[in-house]
C-alpha cells in the first residue's frame, strides 16, 4: 500500500522561505515521476514541479520557476520541494504526489498516489 506523508508547512511572510519533505512508503519509483501540485479553495489543482527518480530534467511550473527547487533522495524514498521568495499567491495546500503510470513530468492525470497534503500561508 503507498503511502505518502508531506511536512514542512507553515506560515512565512512574503519574501520568506520553506522546505516540504514527503515521505513515501510502499511506493516503486522505477523511471515515474514524483512531484508536488498545490490547490487553493474554490480553484483547480495546480501543478507546481515535479522529478524522475534519476533527478535528470525536473520540470517547474512558470509561476515558481527560479524560486522553487525540487529535489529527492531516492534511496529513501524522500521528495523536498525547496521554496524561496515566497510570494503570497503561493498559498494553497499543498501535495505530494506519485505517477502511478509513466506519462510526462507535469502530467497531472498520470499520478495516481496523493498525500493529505500540507498548508503553505504566505502573508505581505
Amino acid at each position: 500500500q503507498v503511502q505518502l506523508v508531506e511536512s514542512g508547512g507553515g506560515s512565512v511572510q512574503a519574501g520568506g522561505s520553506l522546505r516540504l519533505v514527503c515521505e513515501a512508503t510502499g511506493y516503486t519509483w522505477r523511471s515515474r515521476h514524483m512531484g508536488w501540485f498545490r490547490q487553493v479553495p474554490g480553484k483547480e489543482r495546480e501543478e507546481v514541479a515535479a522529478i524522475p527518480m534519476n533527478d535528470r530534467s525536473p520540470c517547474y511550473a512558470d509561476s515558481v520557476k527560479g524560486r522553487f527547487t525540487i529535489s529527492q533522495d531516492a534511496a529513501k524514498n524522500v521528495l523536498f520541494l525547496q521554496m524561496d521568495n515566497l510570494k503570497p499567491e503561493d498559498t494553497g495546500m499543498y501535495y505530494c504526489a506519485g505517477q502511478s503510470r509513466f506519462g510526462r513530468c507535469l502530467q497531472s492525470e498520470t499520478f495516481g498516489y496523493w498525500g493529505q497534503g500540507t498548508q503553505v500561508t504566505v502573508t505581505d
